[in-house]
C-alpha cells in the first residue's frame, strides 16, 4: 500500500535547520541573519511541510532583536543598563536558533523564548 501525502508539502528537515542556522550568518560576516532567513521562508512555505511556523519563527526572533538592539542605544545613553540589554540579545541571538535547529532536526515545533510575535 502506497502513502500519499495529503497536504501536498514535502517534509525536508534539513532545510528548516538551515532556516535556523542561517541567522548566525550576523556574527559571521555581519549580515544576513535577517535577510536570508526571510528569503528561505517566502520562497518555501508553501512547498516545505512545517517551513511556514518555523520560517515564521526565525524571522520574529531576528526582529525581536533588531527592536531589542534598537532599544538599548538610548539605554546605554540614559541609565548604562543598555549594555545588559546588548549582552542579552547577542547571546539570544547565538542560542535559540541552535536550539530550535536541532528542534527542527528532531521534528518538534520552534520555541523562542522572549521573542514577539510580529508575523502571526
Amino acid at each position: 500500500m502506497e502513502v500519499v501525502n495529503q497536504t501536498g508539502l514535502r517534509k525536508d528537515t534539513s532545510l528548516l535547520v538551515i532556516t535556523h542556522l542561517t541567522q548566525l550568518l550576523c556574527y559571521v560576516i555581519g549580515f544576513g541573519g535577517l535577510i536570508v532567513p526571510l528569503i528561505i521562508w517566502l520562497t518555501s512555505k508553501d512547498k516545505v511541510e512545517g517551513m511556514d511556523e518555523h520560517g515564521k519563527a526565525a524571522v520574529n526572533l531576528q526582529l525581536s532583536l533588531l527592536l531589542y538592539v534598537i532599544l538599548s542605544i538610548p539605554a546605554i545613553l540614559l541609565l548604562g543598563l543598555g549594555i545588559l540589554t546588548l549582552i542579552g540579545a547577542a547571546i539570544l541571538g547565538f542560542i535559540l536558533p541552535i536550539v530550535n535547529a536541532v528542534r527542527a532536526s528532531n521534528g518538534e515545533e520552534p520555541t523562542y523564548f522572549l521573542t514577539i510575535p510580529f508575523i502571526q
